[in-house]
């Protein structure tokens, strides 16, 4: 917790705002998507969403492959507490949503989720996309599908496996993925992993968002690593999340941006 502390001290000192963007990509991404204060439909829908889990006091068994929970002592968690707690919260569940609604992605591949919480906000930012999402826990990936299924979204294929074992069977050389959301192994190995398995997919419109940059000193690397790489062309600190484009035309920048 120090740690974060610390870390978003450091953001703040160094984040910027719309007014200091130089690059007109980013710049009308930010006033036309991350910035949109106007009500979307779609939020009430993404709350009811949420307020399901949260009203759900059962119990489910978690398999953990990831890096583990800073909160939770057991592997049997209340739903709802899950919801609460682990899940992606409102304010940017609503900017996921702004995110893919911008870009209008046709396919998008989602690395861990959960409750599908940030999959709802996915399908619902382009209904006609097609949607992989990976969950490694049996019964998390369970109260997910229902869920989902229950609010009519038929354009998800969700998948239960080890995220190293799907990759495994999936190779990347035909695969087109115009967004990928990184929200399932906070680890460095893992992170870098991922990003290297998934580079031969890109494409000049790609967009890769990674959740928890700043979770751990390790992720911090994993994401300057990242941002660094040669084949990243723009990239975006929110400290949450690290968003990183392709865009072959366009110079190496980075940004760190208060949302």
């Amino acid at each position: 917790m120090l740690f974060q502390i610390k870390s978003y001290i450091k953001f703040l000192w160094h984040s910027k705002n719309e007014h200091a963007v130089h690059s007109p990509f980013v710049f009308n991404l930010l006033i036309k998507c991350f910035y949109d204060k106007k009500f979307k439909s779609e939020y009430a829908v993404l709350k009811k969403y949420r307020n399901n889990f949260l009203q759900n006091n059962n119990t489910i068994e978690v398999t953990d492959f990831g890096s583990g929970s800073r909160v939770f002592k057991s592997n049997t968690r209340q739903i709802s507490q899950i919801a609460k707690i682990a899940g992606i919260s409102t304010k940017r569940t609503q900017l996921l949503l702004r995110i893919v609604h911008y870009f209008q992605p046709k396919t998008m591949l989602e690395i861990g989720t959960s409750l599908g919480l940030a999959t709802s906000a996915l399908a619902l930012g382009s209904t006609k996309a097609k949607i992989i999402t990976l969950e490694g826990c049996p019964e998390t990936a369970k109260q997910a599908q229902l869920q989902l299924k229950e609010f009519g979204f038929n354009n998800i294929e969700s998948a239960v496996a080890e995220f190293n074992s799907y990759f495994k069977n999936h190779q990347p050389s035909t695969i087109n993925y115009q967004l990928i959301y990184f929200d399932g192994n906070h680890s460095k190995k893992a992170t870098l992993d991922y990003f290297e398995f998934l580079l031969p997919t890109i494409t000049n419109e790609t967009v890769w968002i990674f959740d928890d940059i700043h979770w751990s000193a390790e992720m911090e690397e994993a994401w300057e690593i990242i941002k660094n790489h040669p084949k990243v062309t723009v990239s975006i600190d929110t400290f949450r999340w690290g968003l990183v484009f392709f865009r072959y035309e366009q110079p190496k920048q980075h940004f760190i941006i208060r949302t």
